[in-house]
């Protein structure tokens, strides 16, 4: 069993991004500028967003950091994003998610320019990538492309089964993993919390990606030996034995999956860094889809 260390995999692609950076620099280009709205006081998404901001400074990024009480009107987000849409110096940004109730998240990320929609959630975007035409394609489905590709895992002609048929996950990368590319030319079944025979369709799966949301969903007894594992879930679970009282559970029976496969990737530490990384190349290509 082979560990896909996202965590390693991510720092070296944020090395390389922010090489290109000071090449920009050097030639007196523009740098990416990201900015990042959150609404609330969640713990995971402000944790989420102080590691996204982290990652710009990694990445010689410029980076704003733009927070709202929980209160906040939907016209008040909508006219920001609106300010964020004619704001020249920024190039790329993201409204983290969730939203509160009383805000519509889908009026809003369908507010966003695409041509600023780094998060690649846009339906314009999700159409151009369906199409493979240049785009920014989702920060998470990217990442998962990318660990494979650094790995060097074969996946022509492999059976893939996604659980979990988000916008955000599993709908984008049964596309990604069915082209023609490489990684890609995957044989797909997108199966979800309704499919029937759910243990019979995994166990058929040379690579299994779980992004269902729910803690060990995925168990040895889907699993065939050899198969490959990709563990999007991250689930907050209560731990007293830690400091800070909980633990993150992905979405597979990792003790007891890990034997069974020839790679795996931990949570935290897997898709995580993944997503983030792939969200500094998508900022870093905005500034090349407009041609700055």
């Amino acid at each position: 069993m082979i560990l896909l260390d996202g965590k390693a995999t991510a720092t070296k692609v944020k090395s390389d991004i922010a090489e290109k950076v000071k090449e920009r620099q050097a030639n007196g280009q523009k740098i990416p500028h990201l900015a990042a709205v959150i609404v609330g006081s969640d713990g995971g998404s402000l944790t989420y967003v102080a590691n996204k901001i982290k990652a710009c400074e990694e990445c010689g990024f410029k980076s704003t950091l733009i927070q709202f009480e929980e209160t906040i009107s939907e016209q008040e987000l909508l006219d920001k994003v609106q300010e964020l849409n004619n704001d020249p110096e920024i190039d790329g940004y993201i409204v983290q998610l969730p939203l509160p109730k009383h805000i519509d998240e889908e009026k809003i990320l369908m507010a966003v320019n695409p041509l600023k929609d780094v998060d690649g959630f846009h339906p314009e975007n999700v159409g151009k990538m369906a199409l493979g035409l240049p785009t920014f394609v989702s920060a998470t489905p990217a990442g998962i492309l990318e660990l494979l590709k650094h790995y060097r895992i074969e996946t022509e002609g492999k059976n893939c089964v996604i659980v979990g048929r988000s916008n955000i996950v599993g709908s984008p990368l049964s596309i990604l993993l069915s082209k023609n590319t490489n990684p890609g030319n995957c044989t797909v079944t997108l199966a979800h919390s309704k499919t029937r025979n759910l243990k019979e369709v995994c166990l058929k799966a040379d690579i299994i990606i779980a992004a269902i949301g729910r803690p060990n969903f995925i168990t040895a007894e889907m699993v065939r030996e050899g198969a490959v594992v990709i563990d999007v879930g991250t689930t907050r679970v209560t731990d007293a034995t830690r400091e800070r009282g909980w633990r993150l559970v992905g979405d597979v029976d990792f003790e007891n999956v890990a034997p069974k496969s020839s790679y795996i990737t931990p949570v935290p530490g897997g898709v995580g860094p993944m997503t983030i990384a792939s969200l500094m190349i998508n900022t870093l290509k905005s500034l090349e889809l407009r041609n700055l």
